[in-house]
């Protein structure tokens, strides 16, 4: 059955706000201004190249957990997702260049019923999602790490209904700089993941909510999504264990880059997602000591992704033994959250909380940042548009910052290079504020 945009949105109480934002923020498009984009020539965005020293190869690969029934369909039985691993590459120049998002993904994403216009409110038929290119190479080979080393390797999960391609930007800065990172997409939850052949599955995320508002059962519901996140987590690193230790194809026969089982060092293993995502992360390294170290990009502990009432969610409540780190929302008063203090108070390991001054949710973390005011100008959209949805920092100095205290972080924690920039305040990122 088709999806309205008010289903698509139908969540819980918390999102009221969000659904006053989305029709106020229709206004541009009304009348005169949404036919007039609707007929113009489709736009074309780009993302910004990483800074790194290595060219960035990347693969997707498909990968089949026959040993977990599906949780949320009856068809397949089992659990199957779709994840991008960006890597540092050599001979770079000889593979293609990988486009943000595949054809099939992009159409959906674009559509009425795609998140481009539900999440971002942009309208349909205006933008050409297939055509930003990422600055991976797809299948190059995996250059060396030198003095026989491994790259440490990072996992990353979205928020919740976004794909795993919103983080484009953060994620091939992350490989230019030396490490595998591994982009895992929520089957069912994500807006949509195209398999090979082109099969798309889309988000059935509102359909979820509405069903749970009606049995008054909401808490399950995110207790199951964070669950299923966490169990995906960790298929995936039993998954790239078994590449590391020399299997040399997905569940599709999709063979591997040259180099890449032994690239991996997964004694080396962070991770970071945004909002649910980065939830995820925390539940993931206290279920999983696997993970050494984790960020967080605007989760906050009392989500709608967390069990309400008087459950606490163990890792808010024990607090974790691994390096930790948040990067959030300025407005957000951490200190009047009981379930932020318990975990402040309980965890062992080294953590610490940044704030983006100007940020504005969590759209100030991802790939809405470069590509928000691109849509603007295409459009010619007043910048109301941009501040709704990605507050008022400078784009590239918010790319800037983030990528060199995410790689800073990474660095200190699974390469044992630490530059001092954790240590406080520093004159060349004067819009990160210490928090504690």
């Amino acid at each position: 059955m088709k999806k309205s945009r008010v289903a698509r949105l139908a969540v819980p109480v918390a999102v009221a706000i969000a659904l006053v934002v989305f029709f106020s923020a229709w206004l541009p498009f009304s009348g005169r201004s949404a036919r007039a984009a609707a007929t113009a020539p489709l736009g074309r965005l780009r993302l910004p190249p990483p800074d790194g020293r290595f060219a960035v190869g990347t693969v997707s690969l498909h990968l089949i957990d026959r040993s977990r029934k599906n949780p949320w369909a009856a068809t397949p039985p089992y659990r199957e997702l779709m994840v991008s691993v960006w890597y540092p590459a050599r001979d770079a120049g000889r593979y293609p260049l990988a486009p943000q998002m595949l054809p099939g993904a992009a159409a959906h994403y674009g559509s009425q019923d795609g998140y481009g216009w539900l999440g971002y409110r942009v309208p349909p038929g205006t933008i050409d999602w297939s055509a930003t290119m990422t600055s991976g190479h797809v299948d190059a080979p995996v250059a060396s790490a030198g003095n026989g080393h491994r790259f440490p390797v990072v996992l990353y999960s979205p928020p919740l209904e976004e794909p795993r391609t919103w983080e484009t930007t953060l994620v091939q800065d992350l490989a230019s700089r030396g490490y595998v990172v591994v982009t895992m997409d929520p089957t069912y939850e994500a807006s949509e993941v195209e398999f090979p052949g082109g099969r798309l599955i889309d988000s059935e995320v509102p359909q979820w909510f509405t069903q749970a508002q009606q049995d008054k059962d909401v808490p399950a519901l995110m207790e199951k999504i964070l669950n299923v996140r966490v169990a995906d987590t960790q298929f995936v690193l039993g998954q790239l264990t078994a590449l590391a230790a020399g299997r040399e194809s997905d569940a599709g026969g999709h063979w591997l880059p040259q180099g890449l089982p032994g690239a991996m060092d997964l004694r080396r293993v962070g991770m970071f997602g945004v909002s649910a995502g980065g939830i995820t992360t925390a539940e993931a390294m206290y279920s999983d000591s696997r993970i050494k170290a984790g960020i967080d990009l605007d989760g906050n502990v009392d989500s709608p992704l967390l069990p309400a009432g008087d459950f606490l969610s163990p890792v808010w409540r024990d607090g974790l033994d691994q390096p930790f780190m948040f990067m959030g929302d300025p407005k957000t008063d951490h200190n009047s959250v009981p379930s932020w203090r318990s975990f402040w108070t309980h965890t062992r390991g080294w953590h610490l909380d940044l704030t983006l001054d100007g940020a504005s949710g969590e759209n100030s973390y991802k790939d809405a940042v470069p590509l928000i005011p691109q849509i603007a100008r295409e459009l010619r959209l007043p910048r109301s548009f941009v501040t709704n949805d990605i507050g008022s920092i400078v784009p590239a100095q918010a790319i800037t910052a983030e990528e060199a205290y995410v790689s800073a972080f990474f660095d200190r924690w699974l390469r044992g290079h630490d530059t001092g920039l954790l240590d406080g305040p520093s004159p060349r990122y004067p819009d990160i504020t210490f928090v504690k």
